[in-house]
C-alpha cells in the first residue's frame, strides 16, 4: 500500500496532477484545496489514498495527512464515494468540513454539490462522535507534548545554555518526533545545542 508519492510534477489541473517518480508518471486525483497549495510547485509530496477495483486502480493524493484522514472518514459513510468526498474536500477546507460536521450543520454540508439533506444528516451522525474523539485525542497530546516541552527547556536553560537557541531545537524536535518525554528531549537537545 502506497502511504506517499514524491516528485515533480508533469501536469497539474483542479481535479488531478500528474507526479513523475521514478521515470513512471502517477496520475492522482486531488481535491481542489490540494491543488492550491501544489500548483504553485515544480516538485510536491503527496499523502495517497489506494481505491484498487475489478476494473480500476485510483490513486488520491493529499497536501497533508488532516485531509486524507477526513477524506477516509467520508468513505466510511453508507453512500458517499470517493469523488463526492472529493467534491466536499474542494468546496470546503478540511476544517471546515470538520467544524461543520462537528457542529451538526446540515445547511452547511447541502451547499455542496451532490449533498443532499439526506445525505448531510447522514454523514453528521456517522461522523460527529468520531471527529470529535479524534479532537479531544489530539489536544491531550499536544497538551503533554507542551507539558514536557516546558520541562526540558526549563531543564537545558538550568544547565546554562540560551533560552531561544533552546526553544528552537525543542521546536524541532516536536515537529520531528512528538511524544517524546522530558528524558528523551533533554538528551536530544543536548546533542544539538
Amino acid at each position: 500500500m502506497l502511504e506517499f508519492i514524491k516528485g515533480q510534477i508533469n501536469e497539474v489541473t483542479p481535479a488531478y496532477v500528474v507526479i513523475e517518480n521514478l521515470s513512471t508518471g502517477y496520475f492522482i486525483n486531488i481535491s481542489l484545496n490540494t491543488y492550491s497549495q501544489i500548483s504553485n510547485q515544480r516538485e510536491c509530496t503527496l499523502f495517497i489514498h489506494e481505491i484498487v477495483r475489478e476494473d480500476a486502480y485510483l490513486l488520491y493524493g493529499f497536501a497533508d495527512k488532516k485531509e486524507r484522514e477526513i477524506f477516509r472518514n467520508l468513505l466510511s459513510v453508507s453512500g458517499v464515494g470517493a469523488n463526492t468526498a472529493c467534491m466536499m474536500l474542494s468546496s470546503l477546507s478540511p476544517e471546515e468540513l470538520r467544524s461543520a460536521i462537528i457542529n451538526g450543520e446540515v445547511n452547511t454540508l447541502k451547499t455542496i454539490k451532490g449533498i443532499g439533506a439526506k445525505s448531510a444528516q447522514r454523514i453528521i451522525v456517522d461522523l460527529k462522535d468520531k471527529l470529535e474523539k479524534e479532537g479531544t485525542e489530539k489536544q491531550i497530546i499536544e497538551t503533554q507534548d507542551n507539558t514536557n516541552r516546558e520541562e526540558a527547556l526549563s531543564a537545558l536553560v538550568t544547565l546554562g545554555f540560551p533560552r531561544k537557541n533552546v526553544e528552537k531545537v525543542l521546536e524541532t524536535l516536536n515537529h520531528q518526533e512528538p511524544g517524546l518525554n522530558v528524558e528523551e528531549l533533554v538528551k536530544k537537545a543536548l546533542k544539538k545545542l
